[in-house]
């Protein structure tokens, strides 16, 4: 069903303009909202078709809102505000995103008009409507909300401000300043929604960690080895981690100060780490099971670089493969499991010789499959200690490996503390 025919049945359902049902259908699903999330959305907000839509929407604590409210008056402080652009109706259109809190709670907000929000102002918003984000209740201010900024402010045990280290940082936060070290920067070109455009991607360090990031309009002090504070940032989901996004709204500024960037990583038990959904930089250590099919010789894409089966990619089809190694390793800690992938320099490093002695060894016994028999009978059945990029979908929990090193724990000494653990 077309999105016009969606909003013409909810509009003869519920007694209202079409024409308005449909704006603020075409609202929500353009920012992700599913459409069956976003017309029960809009069934709460037009009370059903019933006159009144019942009445004036109820005042309510941030800790009381749930995702049910379909809406809500609401009174707090801005803690954060920053824009960003998004595609909406086929234009771009600028949004206000940040979080807001009162002596209750906080709560994620999106303001689709221009309010002139600013951290630290204490307002009230009427007719906010209210939305489910990532199984937590977020405020949309509209058209229909009305907003008035107080002249008492509000105290909240809460800081104004987006100040955040990059350990603290996570998927969908909104308008967050950080002070960090550029590690690696690298310029790309990529096929955007206009067009081709050129990035800045690579990694940034604070004490607390490290994070990926992409810089959507590349500013010149951002460079490898330079240190700079952002404002107004966001955080996305790439390849099942925190990714920091700097956008054209972002404020950047290089510093005259080095930045120490924490060396230690965090080491979890796999079940605590796949719990995570997703973290990027950790380290596991537990028994290697099993080496994988798709291990040691394999064939990748020229074009994407995808891993090929008998000369086939399954995005540009018929192409001629590019030799690599790569292991594909499953890890086990006693509390879960996690495939261990390693590139062709730590797959080198296990196998015990170069891509040409794998390609020599597989001429040989004519059946590539040796290379990935020897890299069996090297690792499998021992204990490593792996540190990398841990990511969670669909298909399992992968970490690409950055260090693949063999245990040199006491594994008596571990399963003591282990057992004192259990008994305390």
């Amino acid at each position: 069903m077309e999105l016009d025919d969606h909003a013409e049945d909810l509009a003869s359902d519920l007694g209202v303009d079409k024409e308005e049902v449909k704006d603020d259908l075409q609202n929500l699903v353009e920012y992700s909202v599913p459409i069956d999330e976003a017309k029960q959305s809009l069934r709460r907000k037009y009370g059903d078709g019933q006159s009144g839509g019942g009445g004036a929407p109820s005042a309510k604590d941030i800790a009381e809102i749930t995702p049910d409210d379909g809406n809500v008056t609401v009174t707090g402080v801005v803690l954060t505000a920053g824009e960003r652009s998004i595609r909406y109706q086929g234009s771009d259109h600028v949004i206000v995103e940040g979080r807001l809190a009162d002596e209750s709670g906080v709560i994620d907000y999106t303001a689709w008009e221009d309010f002139g929000l600013s951290p630290g102002d204490t307002i009230t918003a009427g007719n906010a409507g209210v939305r489910e984000w990532d199984g937590e209740p977020e405020l949309n201010l509209g058209e229909s909300t009305s907003l008035s900024f107080n002249d008492d402010s509000l105290e909240v045990p809460y800081e104004v401000g987006g100040d955040s280290q990059l350990a603290d940082l996570q998927t969908g936060d909104r308008a967050v300043t950080i002070e960090v070290s550029v590690l690696e920067c690298e310029r790309k070109t990529i096929d955007g929604r206009d067009g081709e455009t050129d990035i800045l991607s690579g990694v940034f360090g604070d004490e607390s960690g490290r994070l990926p990031f992409t810089n959507w309009e590349p500013a010149p002090a951002i460079e490898e080895g330079g240190t700079v504070r952002i404002e107004n940032a966001y955080v996305q989901e790439f390849r099942g981690v925190p990714e920091v996004n700097v956008s054209e709204f972002s404020t950047v500024t290089g510093l005259d100060r080095e930045i120490d960037v924490g060396s230690d990583t965090t080491t979890m038990d796999v079940a605590d780490a796949v719990g995570t959904g997703g973290i990027y930089d950790v380290e596991v250590v537990g028994n290697l099971l099993a080496v994988r099919d798709g291990s040691g010789l394999i064939q990748r894409c020229p074009e994407c670089y995808r891993v090929i089966q008998k000369g086939q990619c399954r995005t540009h089809g018929d192409v001629d493969g590019i030799d690599d190694l790569r292991v594909k390793a499953i890890l086990d800690d006693g509390t879960g499991t996690v495939t261990a992938v390693l590139d062709d320099d730590l797959t080198e490093r296990v196998y015990g010789g170069t891509l040409e002695d794998a390609l020599e060894q597989a001429r040989e016994a004519m059946d590539q499959e040796v290379v990935a028999d020897t890299i069996r009978e090297r690792i499998v059945g021992r204990e490593y200690r792996i540190r990398g990029h841990l990511s969670v979908d669909e298909y399992g929990a992968n970490l690409d490996a950055e260090t693949f090193e063999e245990s040199d724990d006491d594994p008596a000494a571990r399963a003591t503390a282990l057992l004192e653990e259990v008994d305390a």
